[in-house]
């Protein structure tokens, strides 16, 4: 198993930075494409049926789970904290099945970065 060129760590944050990124580096062009797509478009659809962005200062066990899981697309929070898209309360359930979506999509995102680090370093064979 050879090592990638690109140093793990940046392949990785990458990865966590913008989704596909890391797999992007290491010009695995495929696994980017459908990576970013697929995250993108959870996010993107959990926003779009009113889906809540979570916030760091509640003192919940759940809102804090769900802004764990939020910080996994860290650009894509950043984005939307920044655009202030999700800040809505959920109000119907259509909305808690967004928020779900999104926090999947950050949950997805970090085994796809932590899966371009284990390519980068060699740890696991690349397809």
């Amino acid at each position: 198993m050879a090592k990638s060129s690109v140093s793990p760590t940046v392949v990785l944050v990458a990865g966590w930075i913008v989704p596909g990124l890391g797999h992007l580096l290491l010009k695995k062009f495929g696994r980017a494409a459908l990576l970013f797509l697929a995250i993108v478009s959870l996010y993107a659809i959990g926003l779009a049926v009113g889906g809540k962005v979570y916030s760091p200062n509640t003192g919940e066990m759940l809102d804090i789970f769900g802004f764990v899981g939020d910080l996994g697309t860290v650009g894509l929070y950043g984005l939307a904290k920044l655009m202030d898209w999700g800040s809505a309360p959920v109000l119907i359930t259509v909305a808690d099945y967004g928020t779900k979506f999104i926090v999947v999509a950050g949950l997805l995102n970090v085994i796809a970065a932590v899966d371009a680090h284990s390519l980068a370093n060699g740890r696991k064979p690349g397809l």
